[in-house]
This record gives structure tokens, C-alpha cells and sequence, in this order.
């Protein structure tokens, strides 16, 4: 099996790579490093990596049987700072990996569960949320929903231009992954570092939310099992884990590992960020049998302790 991951440098994609490879395929990564990094982690996977800037057209060879897409823009401050970046590069490179694309080869596109917001902050989207609900544009104003507009397009690109070249494909709708080498701008390494540095009094932001987080090696195995599976070819599943924890117990969890007791300065969440959020599952069960492994605690100390070890 020859795989190729565009945006293989980055979080979920140096950890799908390592998954890959033990599972006997051959790998190559593509990534312009915008974001991703060349690091000792990269260079100890030991595969062919490419820099390329995807928002040219490809010119890569057509010999892959497996492409995942994984390349975009994301992080709520990236987003923010410039949404008109994010829908360049987002549709752009998605575009290009489209036109590229052989009839045959078996394409994964990485969606997100932002597609949900507008619907869960309008109050017509239940939680836990299914893949099926009506996916809502609450405001196309909001600097922050450029991302989301950005991954419902490519879900809608994907889906018809797979159908017009005969590629077959799996759409996952991640929702909160985390682990080691995520950089600082997600809610448990933010919370980690800040702890590890005892921050005082410690600023607590949206304590009253709730989110379910899966960890990176769980997302990973999901993946895998939906390219194997043939029951999973074109359609759209939520990679997650359905155990919903309040950003409190999260904050209370990060701050006992850290060895921190402080005073607690309980701020609201940024703006445009949701009060919930938690996939329903089932679909991904149905199709795979997969049921996510790591516990909160396990992957958040390991999440604490590789920061601990390599955040400089």
C-alpha cells in the first residue's frame, strides 16, 4: 500500500504516519512547513517528505493507492488574524488535490466539527450531534467561521468531484483531538504550559463549557480503519471520542498534574466559541467497530509530560 499525506508534518499527520508505517504501508509526506515542522520526530520516521506549496497545482507523481489531505490553516488565533487566508489556502490547496487526484485512488479528507457551530449556537443542533443534521451558517461575518466555510466547501467539493472522477472517498469530521507536538494554541497544551509555569492567579476560560477530547493515537486508528473498511467508502464520519468533559474538570486535571494550586480567575470563553460540543459516534462503531482507548487522564498526562520534556 503506497500512502501519501499532505500536511504530513503537522499534529495529526506525523501521528498518522507512525500508525502507517507500523501497519505496513508505505509512506511519503508532502507539507510546505508552514506549520509543520522539520524536527527530530519528522526525521525519525524515516520516509521520503516533499515541500510543496499546494496552492500551485500539483505536480506530484500518480502512484499512490491511498491520499490523505490533510493541509490547511487552522487554530482559532490563525483564523482570526487573517480569515481570508484561511479560505485561500484551505480551497485552494483542497481544489488543486482535486484536480490532481487519479480515478481509483482512495482520497481522505480531514473536516472539522466547527461545521456544527452555527447550528448548535442556534439551538437546532442537538448535542451529542450526528453526522446527518443540517450543517448552519450562523453569521458569514464572523472572522472565526472562515474556517468552518472553509471545510463545509471542501466537503461539498469532495463529495461532487469525487463522484465526477470515480475516486472513492472518506470525509472524518475531527472533533477536539489532542496530544504530544500540537503546538501551544489548543486548550490542553495552553493549559499545560500555562500551568507548568505556575501562572498566578490562573486565568480559567469558559469553565462552564464542555467538550469531548480524543486523543491523537485514538484519531489516528480511526482513520486507518475507515480507508480499510469497505463499508466506509463516501461517506462522512465523525473521528472522535463521545465522553463529554467540562473545561473545569479539564482545567482541574491539567492543574493537579502540574503540582499547582492557585487562585482561579474565571474569565469567559473567547467569543464565538461554543457552549458544547460532542460527537455522537455511532456511525464510526457501526463501520469499523472502533471504540476510542485512551481515558482523558492517560492522554493528558502524556500530553503534560511530552510538553514537560520538549516545549521550549
Amino acid at each position: 500500500m503506497k500512502t501519501l499525506i499532505l500536511g504530513g508534518a503537522g499534529f495529526i499527520g506525523l501521528h498518522l504516519t507512525r500508525r502507517l508505517l507500523a501497519a505496513g504501508q508505505e509512506v511519503t509526506i508532502v507539507d510546505d512547513f508552514s506549520r509543520g515542522k522539520r524536527d527530530p520526530e519528522l526525521d525519525a520516521l524515516n520516509v521520503p517528505v516533499i515541500s510543496a506549496d499546494l496552492t500551485e497545482p500539483l505536480t506530484l507523481p500518480a502512484e499512490w493507492d491511498h491520499v490523505y489531505m490533510l493541509a490547511a490553516v487552522v487554530g482559532v488565533r490563525n483564523v482570526e488574524r487573517d480569515p481570508a487566508r484561511v479560505v485561500r489556502i484551505n480551497t485552494l490547496a483542497l481544489m488543486n488535490t482535486l484536480d490532481w487526484i487519479q480515478p481509483g485512488v482512495k482520497l481522505f479528507f480531514a473536516s472539522t466539527s466547527e461545521a456544527y457551530a452555527g447550528g448548535v449556537t442556534a439551538g437546532v443542533v442537538p448535542v451529542p450531534t450526528a453526522e446527518g443534521v443540517p450543517l448552519l451558517i450562523e453569521d458569514i461575518t464572523s472572522p472565526r467561521f472562515a474556517y468552518a466555510v472553509s471545510k463545509m466547501l471542501g466537503e461539498a467539493a469532495v463529495v461532487h468531484t469525487a463522484r465526477a472522477k470515480k475516486v472513492p472517498y472518506v470525509i472524518g469530521r475531527f472533533h477536539n483531538v489532542y496530544g504530544p507536538r500540537m503546538g501551544a494554541d489548543h486548550v490542553v497544551p495552553e493549559l499545560a504550559l500555562r500551568a507548568m509555569a505556575k501562572e498566578e492567579p490562573f486565568r480559567a476560560f469558559g469553565q462552564d463549557q464542555a467538550r469531548a477530547f480524543c486523543y491523537v493515537d485514538d484519531a489516528t486508528e480511526a482513520m486507518l480503519q475507515l480507508m480499510t473498511t469497505d463499508a466506509a467508502v463516501n461517506e462522512i464520519v465523525h473521528i472522535g471520542n463521545d465522553e463529554e468533559t467540562n473545561i473545569g474538570d479539564l482545567t482541574a486535571l491539567v492543574l493537579k498534574m502540574a503540582g499547582h494550586d492557585p487562585e482561579l480567575d474565571r474569565v469567559p470563553a473567547p467569543p464565538g466559541s461554543v457552549a458544547r460540543r460532542c460527537p455522537d459516534i455511532s456511525k464510526l462503531r457501526a463501520l469499523t467497530g472502533f471504540e476510542p482507548t485512551v481515558s482523558l487522564a492517560d492522554g493528558v498526562r502524556r500530553t503534560f509530560d511530552w510538553y514537560a520534556a520538549n516545549w521550549k
